[in-house]
């Protein structure tokens, strides 16, 4: 449980940063650009943007990223790292508002400017080109703020949630120092005659006795 949960908040931080980069780029540069361009140029190259764009590494993103954040909401509700649970919801609810800004603004503005035609045969373009580019710019510069905040409450969810240590965790790592120690060799002290001479000797000590307090503590051998 706790690997999948991992997984899917690293995965949901991946897939919404993808889209906030995607959205962001094309409001402070793919945008821009167009505005300083022709008519023709601008309702062309848009009509080629939107139909080379609907391909599996945009739309698993895009659409990924929802079963991923509500995959993530259950599993900290239900599971481990109930820290973060707060910035999840926060991330999945403005995520939505952001997927709603698209599916509703700008994909029918990109259905309008589709059924405008081949930019030869349209007469007035510059009519096709002001019914869309003021408002779409407006959405995209909206969703890319919208999917930023939800990368940004992503990570932070995903700091949160590794910091927070389960408690079976820290009694595992506490309880690991117990048990006997081994320690290091010494120099023995000068033999009695007739006794083997001074050598270097290894001393076993416990590093706690475990055992009732009433029992003495096992012998030390040197």
């Amino acid at each position: 449980m706790k690997n999948l949960q991992t997984a899917t908040l690293l995965a949901g931080v991946l897939t919404s940063g993808l889209m906030a980069g995607l959205f962001a780029a094309f409001a402070y540069a793919v945008m821009p650009g167009l505005g300083r361009s022709s008519d023709r140029t601008l309702v062309e190259a848009m009509q080629g943007i939107n139909k080379a764009i609907i391909n599996p590494v945009f739309m698993l993103p895009f659409m990924g990223s929802l079963p991923l954040l509500g995959l993530a909401v259950v599993l900290a509700w239900r599971g481990q790292g109930r820290e973060a649970l707060p910035w999840l919801i926060a991330a999945l609810v403005v995520y939505v508002v952001a997927f709603g800004v698209t599916v509703a603004g700008n994909v029918p503005l990109n259905d309008q400017l589709e059924q405008a035609g081949d930019p030869d045969r349209v007469q007035d373009l510059a009519a096709v080109r002001a019914d869309f580019e003021d408002r779409w710019v407006a959405l995209n510069v909206v969703r890319a703020v919208l999917h930023t905040v939800a990368f940004g409450l992503l990570a932070w969810a995903l700091i949160v949630y590794g910091a927070h240590r389960p408690a079976g965790d820290a009694e595992a790592a506490r309880g690991s120092g117990t048990g006997w120690q081994g320690a290091p060799a010494q120099r023995g002290a000068p033999a009695a005659p007739g006794q083997p001479g001074p050598g270097w000797q290894y001393r076993a000590e416990p590093a706690a006795w475990p055992g009732p307090a009433a029992a003495p503590p096992p012998t030390t051998y040197r």
